[in-house]
C-alpha cells in the first residue's frame, strides 16, 4: 500500500475561555466553571488522540491549526478535520473537488450534561452532523479510509457571482445576503432561471435578507427558520426570503428549490449589503445595482459522512 499523505486540520483551543480577560471573572458557579474547563480538556485530548493514531500508520502527515489556513490545500490524499462542523466548513473552503475530508467530531455534545446544566447554561457541545468520526471509532474509519474500504460521498456547493464575476469561495452550507445591519431593510429582486430562460416571475422583496442552502445545510439555520431537510446527496438548492414584508400574490415565491439545472438572479437594491459565505466569518460586500448569480455549479466536496447518513443516502 503506498504512503498517503494526510493533511490534520485542527479547531485551535483559544475558543474556549481559559482566563478572567475571557469572561471567566464573571462566572461562579463550580459547574459551569468545571464544563468550561472540560470542553477545552476533551478537545486537547481528542486531538493527541488522533495524533497518536497517525504514528502508527503508514501516511505522512502533518497538522495546521484552521486560522493559519490562507492557500488552497493541495498535495494531499486526505484531509482530516478535527474540531465540529464549523471546522470542517472552514476547511471546506481551501479544498476542491479532488481531496476527501473526514470530520472527526472532537467534542460531541452529552445529553446528561445538557438536562444537569440545563438551568444555568446552553450545555451543547459540538454537533459533528457531517463529521464522519469520534474518537471511539476514528481508527477504525481510518483504516477503512486508507485501505479503500470507504467512498466518499458527493457534497453539492453553491456557486455565486458577483457582476458576472464568479467568489472565490464555495458554500458547502449556506448563503445569506442580507444589510450588513440586522435591523436595516434588505431591498433585492430575483427569479429562477432554466438554460437562460426565466422559470419564474420576477419577484420583489422588502425583507431581512435572503438565504440559499444546500442539501448538506437544509438542517442547519434553513430549517431553523422553517425550511425542509433535503436528501444529504441531493443536487438541489433551497432558498428562503428572511421576513418578507407583505409578500402578497408572490408569498408563494418566497420560499422553493433552485433545481440542480436552474440559477437564480437576484439584483441588489440597497446602498450596503453582504454576502455571508457559511456563517459570518467569510463574506463579500455588494452594492446598489449588482447582479448576483447562484446556482449548484460548483465542485463537488467529497466527504466521509458518519454511517447514519450514508445510510439514508443509500435509502433515497
Amino acid at each position: 500500500m503506498a504512503m498517503k499523505r494526510l493533511l490534520l486540520l485542527l479547531k485551535p483551543f483559544d475558543v474556549y475561555p481559559v482566563s478572567q480577560s475571557d469572561g471567566l471573572a464573571r462566572i461562579t458557579n463550580p459547574q459551569i466553571l468545571h464544563y468550561l474547563d472540560n470542553r477545552r480538556k476533551v478537545h486537547k485530548d481528542a486531538i493527541n488522540f488522533c495524533q497518536n493514531i497517525l504514528r502508527h500508520k503508514p501516511v505522512e502527515w502533518k497538522s495546521i491549526a484552521r486560522n493559519n489556513l490562507s492557500q488552497p490545500i493541495r498535495d494531499v490524499d486526505l484531509v482530516v478535520t478535527v474540531g465540529g462542523d464549523g471546522t470542517l466548513l472552514q476547511g471546506s473552503h481551501f479544498i476542491d473537488d479532488s481531496v476527501p475530508v473526514l470530520g472527526v467530531n472532537s467534542d460531541p455534545t452529552q445529553p446528561e450534561e445538557v438536562e444537569k446544566l440545563s438551568n444555568e447554561i446552553d450545555a451543547n457541545r459540538s454537533t459533528g452532523y457531517l463529521c464522519g468520526a469520534t474518537v471511539n471509532n476514528f481508527e477504525q474509519v481510518l483504516d477503512n479510509i486508507l485501505e479503500d474500504r470507504a467512498i466518499p460521498s458527493k457534497l453539492t456547493r453553491i456557486s455565486v457571482s458577483v457582476n458576472s464575476q464568479p467568489l472565490s469561495t464555495y458554500a458547502l452550507n449556506d448563503i445569506l445576503i442580507a444589510h450588513p445591519c440586522p435591523a436595516a431593510l434588505s431591498r433585492f429582486s430575483f427569479k429562477i432561471k432554466g438554460d437562460d430562460q426565466p422559470c419564474a416571475p420576477l419577484v420583489h422583496s422588502r425583507s431581512s435578507g435572503l438565504r440559499v442552502s444546500t442539501a448538506a445545510g437544509s438542517t442547519a439555520a434553513m430549517l431553523s427558520a422553517g425550511g425542509f431537510p433535503m436528501p444529504i446527496l441531493s443536487q438541489d438548492l433551497q432558498y428562503m426570503v428572511r421576513e418578507p414584508i407583505s409578500p402578497g400574490v408572490a408569498s408563494s415565491l418566497m420560499h422553493g428549490l433552485i433545481k440542480f439545472h436552474q440559477s437564480m438572479e437576484a439584483t441588489w437594491f440597497c446602498k450596503k449589503g453582504v454576502i455571508y459565505i457559511d456563517g459570518s466569518h467569510v463574506s463579500y460586500t455588494i452594492k446598489n445595482g449588482d447582479a448576483i448569480d447562484i446556482s449548484s455549479k460548483a465542485p463537488i466536496l467529497k466527504v466521509f459522512l458518519p454511517q447514519h447518513l450514508q445510510n439514508s443516502s443509500e435509502e433515497t
